[in-house]
């Protein structure tokens, strides 16, 4: 083959062990994980805002962002759930570009893969230690997030993923919430294929053993628009598009139906600004139908401490985005406080 072995990494029970958990750490993940569950079950109202940088490009820049949130979840802990957003992969549509901490723990220099699977699991449990909060990630390859599967309360699969069998599979082996983004045609059924995909129990290979999955009952969609032939963002997030989608889960024998609205990507055309307008014309929805209100259990919002994003190079400026642009903090703090207000 055309490939070369540059190391052997360490196991994921290897990694667990030199960088474990406390007690009190894996207390906090239980309760977590029990409190969002809930809400994709219909045994609580709360709703979800899962908000954080496009990519978690630096360490110290993250824990900052995430100790700010830390501060609002407490003032809106009655209505709001708050999942950071700590996303540690990157999809490259062509393979071109920093593809995220888990390749380049350094976003200036060479690939290292063992730097970033000890920089990712560091980064996600210094969040829990330091802010009292838990993450959400990507699962961009599923073999990876053995490395994880301890410190995450949220995961979503990504358009370009959602149509792959290993993901869908592995999702079905999953006992916390994920999410499956329509694809970027924009393809309902899609998703919801891999929806129901991921609630059945399936057996397959993985990581080099024969494994036998439960199914996943909190598997749900995330709607973040498409992208037509002509390459023009069609988005989804409309009254309309909710109640298409409420319709189609009907017509399927799944369980917890539940949909996540992505307020970027091609929901917004990446103008980043737009997402406080969706947010908003989301929660009217909501609010107009009890049904739209029963399916949406939350929002997913980018930003980061600065609004924009920038060039990789040695001039960036700490806490802006270097890939998707995003919303800057006093905009997300008052976005979110104003969510709280209309839920």
């Amino acid at each position: 083959m055309s490939m070369t072995i540059n190391r052997q990494l360490p196991l994921p029970s290897e990694l667990k062990a030199e960088y474990p958990l406390s007690p009190g750490v894996k207390a906090l993940k239980a309760a977590r994980d029990r409190e969002i569950r809930e809400v994709f079950e219909g045994k609580s109202h709360k709703f979800l805002v899962i908000v954080g940088p496009c990519s978690a490009d630096l360490e110290d820049a993250v824990l900052d962002y995430v100790t700010k949130l830390a501060g609002v979840q407490e003032r809106v802990k009655e209505k709001l759930v708050l999942i950071p957003r700590v996303y540690t992969n990157k999809p490259r549509t062509t393979g071109e570009g920093y593809k995220g901490m888990l390749h380049q723990p350094s976003p200036d220099k060479a690939p290292d893969l063992l730097g970033g699977i000890i920089a990712i699991r560091k980064m996600h449990i210094r969040v829990m230690e330091e802010c009292g909060l838990t993450s959400a990630d990507e699962m961009l390859y599923p073999e990876n997030r053995s490395y994880l599967d301890d410190l995450l309360s949220y995961e979503a699969v990504g358009a370009r993923s959602v149509e792959n069998q290993q993901h869908r599979l592995t999702a079905s082996g999953m006992d916390i919430p994920v999410g499956m983004k329509n694809p970027t045609s924009g393809d309902l059924s899609v998703m919801l294929n891999s929806v129901q995909a991921a609630q059945a129990s399936h057996t397959f290979l993985y990581r080099g053993c024969d494994v036998t999955t439960s199914g996943n009952p909190l598997a749900h969609t995330i709607l973040r628009g498409g992208v037509d032939k002509y390459g023009i963002c069609v988005p989804n997030y409309h009254y309309e598009d909710l109640m298409r989608l409420w319709e189609l889960y009907g017509k399927r024998e799944l369980e917890n139906p539940a949909a996540i609205v992505d307020a970027n990507h091609s929901n917004s055309n990446k103008k980043y600004r737009e997402q406080i307008r969706i947010v908003s014309e989301v929660l009217h929805s909501r609010n107009y139908n009890p049904e739209v209100k029963a399916l949406v259990k939350g929002v997913m919002i980018e930003s980061y401490l600065e609004e924009g994003n920038q060039e990789i190079d040695c001039r960036r400026v700490y806490g802006k985005s270097i890939t998707d642009p995003c919303l800057g903090w006093k905009d997300t703090e008052k976005l979110l406080l104003s969510i709280a207000e209309k839920c």
